[in-house]
């Protein structure tokens, strides 16, 4: 195997680490967002995890992240808009990224 061969595959396997990074972290941040939506219905303990488990099943309706949002929105009704939801996603994120690396060390 060429050097060349062995920096391929190595940028392939980083390439792959960084977006399973991404899904999880993208996974944790919608669970954040069920709890943090499920403390807002007034659900708490095993309800609670079960409403985030649902939200983080959301994403996986169509790409992107307006399945989750749409959802969110629906299930909250009048406690919160869509605009909210997203400004809360963003500001999760960043704490989801933080939760999942300190994870993998």
């Amino acid at each position: 195997m060429t050097t060349f061969d062995e920096r391929e595959n190595a940028f392939e396997a980083k390439f792959a680490h960084d977006e399973e990074m991404q899904f999880k972290a993208q996974a944790r941040c919608n669970k954040l967002l069920g709890l943090w939506a499920a403390e807002k219905l007034g659900k708490s303990g095993a309800e609670a995890d079960e409403y985030a488990k649902s939200v983080v099943i959301a994403d996986f309706e169509e790409a992107g992240h307006e399945d989750v949002v749409r959802k969110v929105a629906g299930d909250l009704g009048n406690l919160s808009t869509a605009e909210e939801i997203r400004a809360k996603m963003a500001e999760l994120l960043p704490e989801a990224k933080a939760q999942v690396l300190s994870e993998t060390d």
